[in-house]
């Protein structure tokens, strides 16, 4: 999913991938990031289904996206700027019930996000 350039991409998490134990995990560091919100949106929960992360977040269930296309439903997360390796490891945590795809946030800038599969 990556073009392997070495520009920033912009990962909009709402979830466990704000958490510092899941970022060292995952990243081998700690990402700060910028508040942001995604509009037609709300987040559910579901059964993460995979020990290993569950174990990292501490949670059995993690939060999702669904699209609901109303623009009254709003998720609030943070922008964290990651390079494309980075991206690729947050690929390899999230399980097969999330999907990446582009959404433009509340502030204007385009970012990944996970969303339901």
């Amino acid at each position: 999913m990556s073009d392997g350039s070495g520009t920033a991409e912009f990962l909009f998490t709402y979830g466990t991938l704000q958490l510092p134990d899941v970022q060292l995990d995952t990243f081998g560091r700690v990402v700060e990031g910028e508040d942001d919100s995604l509009a037609g949106h709300r987040l559910e929960w579901v059964d993460v289904g995979d020990e290993r992360v569950a174990q990292l977040s501490g949670l059995d269930e993690h939060p999702i996206l669904r699209r609901t296309g109303d623009a009254r439903d709003r998720v609030f997360g943070r922008v964290l700027t990651l390079d494309p390796e980075e991206l690729d490891a947050a690929d390899e945590y999230e399980v097969a019930l999330y999907r990446r795809t582009s959404v433009v946030l509340a502030s204007g800038r385009t970012a990944w996000v996970y969303v339901s599969a």
